[in-house]
């Protein structure tokens, strides 16, 4: 009986015999990481071209600038939707170009055939294929670099000129007793006046 089950510290991860809820939480760390971050900054990033593009004289400029970060989310949430998918399929590594190159493809039939009919859908999946792909590409090689920026204690090291500083232990109790006397005497304050 011993032998056909696995002791608490032989059990990996990845094995069946893993407790549920250390793969639920794995797996909406990578869903975070690899569909929800990306979609909101494609969001923030098509306000901001909305903000700057040729309309940005018209009234209605919250409109179309809503407008543009509404479709740049929609198009990036289709892709990386589509390459999980494909990864999930396959079974394929976080990193695998092919699972971006075809999610591309199915991602851009489907948006370009809803957008523009069956001439559309050619385009759209040659487009999301190749830009997708870059855009992996491109971010699968500058991440390492951030990654071990990030690492480093000093990576964010604020200006002696600068107005914000960091302060100790000692710095940080002068500051709560400075903001308690101040509240203290607030308060006094308006006791008096009532």
């Amino acid at each position: 009986m011993a032998s056909d089950e696995k002791s608490a510290d032989q059990i990996t991860p990845n094995s069946p015999f893993s407790s549920s809820s250390n793969l639920s939480s794995s797996n909406q760390d990578h869903w975070k990481q690899r569909i929800l971050i990306p979609t909101v900054l494609a969001g923030i990033a098509g306000g901001s071209v909305g903000l700057l593009s040729k309309h940005r004289n018209n009234p209605a400029l919250s409109a179309i600038s809503a407008i543009y970060a509404s479709n740049f989310a929609i198009v990036t949430g289709c892709y990386c939707g589509a390459r999980e998918f494909v990864r999930v399929s396959r079974e394929g590594k976080p990193d695998d170009l092919l699972n971006s190159a075809i999610g591309g493809f199915g991602s851009g039939a489907i948006l370009g055939r809803l957008q523009a009919g069956p001439v559309g859908a050619v385009r759209y999946s040659v487009m999301f294929a190749v830009i997708g792909t870059a855009v992996d590409y491109a971010t699968s090689k500058i991440m390492p670099a951030i990654n071990k920026l990030k690492e480093k204690d000093d990576w964010l090291v604020l200006p002696e000129w600068s107005p914000i500083k960091i302060l100790d232990e000692e710095a940080l109790a002068a500051k709560r007793a400075r903001e308690e006397k101040i509240y203290r005497s607030v308060h006094n304050l308006k006791k008096e006046e009532s």
